[in-house]
């Protein structure tokens, strides 16, 4: 099968932020935050400081570096958490029906009607900010599409003869539902998730940036983002960059999972053509 370019694009940039946030330690010039130097503010890119320098003299581009490991984190952790809660849901609704179906749909519409990020702030007032709660947050807020997806695809799945012979065999409830169900619709899901990961990203950045999400002086892109509102004149490296950065890994993932939709799922491509 022929891989399209947004899958090229997408991945690379993708793998891109991954490496960068795995070799953090390795690729950083300076400590993110206890290398400070007022001598050193505010000074615009050059051969010492390759992204220039913030109002408090530290190195930005190893802040972005370091940022992309609480980004990646961000974005996988909840999207992991996120698509457990989803497909179990999904799954068990589409499967059982009945009261428990219902109940299941009734949440999820009431999840995809109100905005994650709202519920997302909401959690993050009574929790406080930092990364555990930023994980807690993100993680129980953006289910609602993994569920409805498995939802669809198990009851368009379980009457088909494979299933009905698992019956047939004496297999169980649940191990027709995670050996034989499961399985063939984790190419939805996983397109799902990969678009998910770059809306927790990008989600991460603005709870920070409303200063409810990393605390500084941690390195997170949002933050960094919120203490640069001031310099945008004087300064504009100091946005610049964690602006762009936040914006290549959220379009790499939009395009992964773009591309990934036309490999699992050629009927989509077929559409556009």
């Amino acid at each position: 099968m022929k891989l399209g370019a947004n899958f090229w694009i997408g991945g690379a940039l993708f793998l891109l932020a991954l490496v960068v946030a795995i070799l953090a330690p390795w690729i950083a010039l300076t400590d993110p935050v206890m290398d400070a130097n007022l001598m050193n503010a505010e000074l615009p890119p050059d051969r010492q400081f390759p992204f220039g320098t913030d109002p408090q003299g530290r190195d930005i581009y190893s802040r972005i570096v370091w940022g992309a490991r609480i980004s990646m984190t961000v974005g996988i952790v909840s999207q992991i958490a996120n698509s457990l809660i989803g497909v179990t849901l999904g799954l068990t609704a589409g499967y059982w029906g009945g009261w428990w179906d219902d109940a299941v749909s009734g949440l999820t519409n009431v999840m995809l009607a109100i905005p994650s990020l709202i519920f997302s702030l909401a959690i993050m007032a009574v929790l406080g900010p930092g990364l555990t709660s930023l994980l807690i947050a993100l993680g129980l807020t953006n289910w609602s599409y993994s569920c409805r997806i498995a939802r669809a695809q198990v009851l368009s799945l379980k009457s088909l003869g494979y299933v009905q012979a698992a019956r047939i065999l004496g297999y169980g409830p649940f191990r027709i539902m995670f050996t034989q169900l499961l399985p063939n619709m984790l190419g939805p899901i996983i397109v799902i998730a990969t678009l998910g990961m770059g809306g927790a990203i990008l989600a991460e950045a603005a709870l920070s940036f409303l200063g409810l999400g990393i605390r500084p002086p941690a390195p997170s892109w949002g933050s960094m983002l919120s203490d640069a509102r001031d310099q945008i004149g004087t300064a504009p490296w100091v946005s610049l960059f964690p602006g762009v950065a936040i914006f290549l890994t959220v379009l790499g993932l939009n395009l992964l999972g773009d591309g990934l939709r036309d490999i699992l799922d050629p009927q989509s491509t077929t559409r556009r053509a």
